[in-house]
């Protein structure tokens, strides 16, 4: 008799529990309660995995997270069941949720009681990254057009996302929260406003693209 290797074995109970929550009765809850352990088990790795971020909580705290990022990953999976179709193991797929809430949850909590930094700050890093290339003037040119092109070709909302997302290291679903919009709002903003940008830049000389080109190599 042939023995099943790991992997088989593996992905039959994938499989196993993904049918078995698509039923009724005590069958599925038992599977519910089974997709909920191994959703806190990914979002324990997750929240551990980002300890270094929230020196200030507790043994308690950590739990807490996870157990929320279990909780909400749970209904999220239950909720699109109908739109897993296949192409890894339904325990893999649904791990998933269980890291991006893990991770949207300390991102927040690390941000919690926190000012968005202002506009304001975000010129001194430019100008510090100007000075960082003294050597290079076509860099440091760019900079310098950028810096103004962010003022000028930009709306006030393109201009205090893009610059509290890619200056000023806010997490973009912090800044959603802060802003009362959302994730794909914001980065539909960040889209915009680069392209604004690119062809302001290009207007005035500068190859963005090829910079981009060099960028991806």
């Amino acid at each position: 008799m042939e023995i099943p290797r790991a992997e088989s074995v593996a992905a039959a109970s994938s499989r196993g529990l993904h049918e078995r929550l698509q039923v009724a009765g005590p069958e599925r809850e038992a599977a519910v309660v089974e997709l909920h352990a191994l959703l806190l088990k990914a979002a324990r790795f997750e929240v551990n995995r980002r300890r270094a971020s929230l020196p200030h909580l507790r043994g308690d705290d950590h739990e807490d997270l996870a157990q929320q990022s279990a909780d909400d990953a749970l209904l999220a999976v239950l909720g699109k069941l109908g739109e897993f179709r296949g192409e890894s193991r339904f325990t893999t797929w649904a791990y998933k949720f269980a890291l991006l809430e893990a991770g949207v949850k300390v991102r927040r909590r690390a941000w919690q009681g926190r000012e968005v930094p202002l506009e304001d700050e975000a010129w001194a890093v430019l100008a510090d990254a100007r000075r960082g290339v003294s050597g290079e003037a076509e860099t440091r040119d760019l900079i310098e057009a950028l810096g103004e092109e962010i003022e000028r070709s930009l709306s006030a909302h393109q201009r205090a996302v893009l610059v509290a997302v890619t200056l000023n290291d806010v997490p973009i679903d912090v800044l959603a929260e802060r802003l009362g919009s959302s994730r794909g709002a914001l980065y539909k903003t960040l889209h915009d406003a680069r392209r604004k940008l690119r062809a302001a830049l290009a207007e005035r000389g500068f190859d963005t693209a090829e910079r981009d080109r060099s960028e991806q190599r």
